[in-house]
């Protein structure tokens, strides 16, 4: 469940999503919310969410279904331990096997286009360094791992 601070910050972000202020997010909101950060999903991955999300079949998101989705989001993420795959890759490319020390985003980004990989390495690091740093940390290594490859 989400924590009072949570809530705010859920009902603060359901309110820039809902643009058009009827308190509900329709699938155009829902498509210029991703738009604003980059992301062009299809009109089929638009409507696949709006079907996962809405509860009463209405054709909307209410502020209900919004926060049911955070929470389903939260929970995955707090459930989610990384596999022993993970952790030993992490190790190989420099890391520590408690999960400390960084990778050098530019020696990973290397590594990948010498082995020939056919991943998109660059936005996977852009992604995965959140912070910026030009490093990797565990965290985002594994973040990177489970969503991208």
């Amino acid at each position: 469940f989400l924590s009072a601070e949570e809530l705010v910050r859920a009902r603060e972000a359901f309110n820039r999503f809902d643009r058009n202020g009827d308190g509900h997010i329709e699938t155009w909101e829902l498509k210029a919310a991703f738009q604003d950060t980059g992301q062009e999903p299809s009109d089929e991955e638009l409507f696949a969410m709006m079907a996962d999300v809405d509860q009463d079949t209405n054709g909307t998101i209410e502020y209900g279904e919004f926060v049911r989705l955070i929470e389903k989001q939260k929970a995955a993420h707090m459930n989610y331990k990384p596999d022993l795959d993970t952790l030993e890759a992490f190790v190989a490319l420099g890391g520590n096997k408690d999960k400390t020390g960084q990778l050098d985003a530019g020696k990973l980004t290397d590594l990948v286009r010498e082995l020939g990989l056919t991943v998109d390495i660059e936005k996977l690091v852009a992604e995965a360094d959140t912070d910026g740093s030009g490093f990797v940390d565990f965290d985002e290594f594994a973040e990177m791992m489970r969503d991208d490859l």
